[in-house]
């Protein structure tokens, strides 16, 4: 939830004073940043050093406070090419030095006035790489960030972040989802169709399929089975998106009719835990995920280890060191996080369906994981065969 109070740029940054909140009673105090006003959120941080456009467009961060551990942010300012959905989709951003002026043959306008125009909350000035460790060691936790010349008192202020509702238990996606279909048409020739439900979509994830031949049918969250077939797709594409995994009951069920079918089948993020739980595996919330484009993680099919990009807070709860029989054949984790073991990909071996837990569409970087749209192109093909 976010309250602003609009202003320019500069007589907000001289004028308005900011403090964040963190649910534990910890404070930070600097200067606004973007609109003026109150937000509440989940707190995480991202180690990305670039890409913050990608990242404040991803649906994925729906209802998350963002702190940024580069110190320097928004030196490449906003243009109109890179955002990943129409509009910024974090609830509030945390910097510690912004950028005073935008530098980028590409840029359009700032990164502050771009948060400001959509009514997105920041602070600045801050000590994020002391508030990053307190979130390392005590876990993502809820906040606030309040900015104005009338801020209330310490104790309001930490008593309004504890009503604020938690991510573990929220139902997130379907806020965030498409509510009608669209179609993204393959690049040249097309080969084969795709039917995408959309739990929070990344634009660049059917531009990806596109690429490779594919017709994609962006489905909502809402889809059934049968608008999946009425598109008589080759596969099926479950997308990242944001909240608690056992709450998306109705994908799980989707998920489940598309294996029993033997459809191709491809997840990524939120899709990766919807497939989990659709083979009878449960899923967790991580002390404080994994955000950022720089997180190793090994292939375990081929012993190859990616550098990868990340948003994700949940994680499945599968063995790792066996087969596992499942409603729908043999299942095993296809791919692990070398930080934390953490599992980052599922794989079913006598049908033809796999997720990651990653993000190898990347806009911003890197590209290790582009190979995993041409092992779904593989799929389809061997189906077609």
């Amino acid at each position: 939830m976010t309250t602003s109070i609009q202003g320019t740029a500069s007589q907000r940054r001289k004028a308005a004073p900011a403090v964040l909140v963190l649910e534990d009673g910890r404070t930070f105090r600097g200067r606004a940043y973007g609109a003026v006003g109150v937000t509440f959120g989940e707190a995480v941080f991202s180690t990305g050093m670039t890409g913050y456009q990608e990242t404040l467009t991803d649906p994925s961060y729906h209802r998350q406070v963002v702190v940024m551990t580069a110190p320097h942010v928004g030196n490449t300012g906003v243009n109109d090419d890179d955002p990943e959905s129409k509009r910024i989709w974090v609830a509030g951003y945390v910097v510690r030095d912004p950028a005073r002026v935008p530098s980028n043959w590409r840029s359009r306008r700032s990164l502050d006035e771009e948060l400001t125009r959509q009514g997105v909350v920041g602070i600045s000035g801050i000590d994020t790489r002391a508030l990053t460790r307190h979130l390392r060691e005590r876990g993502a936790m809820r906040v606030g960030i309040f900015s104005g010349n009338a801020l209330p008192d310490e104790g309001t202020m930490l008593a309004e972040v504890r009503q604020a509702p938690e991510m573990k238990g929220a139902s997130l996606y379907e806020e965030v989802a498409t509510k009608e279909t669209y179609v993204v048409p393959a690049i040249g020739e097309k080969k084969y169709t795709v039917a995408a439900v959309d739990l929070g979509i990344k634009g660049m994830t059917p531009h990806r399929m596109a690429e490779r031949g594919i017709e994609v049918h962006v489905l909502p969250a809402t889809a059934t089975v049968e608008d999946i077939y009425a598109v008589e797709p080759d596969g099926v594409f479950f997308s990242n998106g944001p909240g608690d995994p056992e709450k998306a009951e109705h994908p799980v069920s989707v998920m489940r009719a598309v294996l029993e079918r033997k459809t191709p089948l491809f997840g990524i993020c939120f899709g990766n835990q919807i497939l989990g739980r659709a083979l009878g595996f449960g899923t967790y919330k991580l002390k404080y995920g994994h955000r950022g484009i720089n997180q190793p993680v090994q292939d375990r099919t081929t012993g190859k280890v990616e550098v990868t990009a990340h948003n994700h807070g949940f994680a499945v709860d599968a063995p790792l060191d066996k087969v596992s029989e499942t409603p729908y054949g043999r299942a095993e984790v296809s791919h692990v996080c070398l930080n934390d073991q953490v599992v980052e990909g599922l794989q079913l071996l006598d049908q033809p369906a796999f997720s990651v837990q990653y993000h190898p569409e990347a806009a911003a970087g890197p590209h290790d994981a582009a190979y995993l749209f041409d092992r779904f192109v593989e799929l389809m093909e061997g189906q077609r065969a």
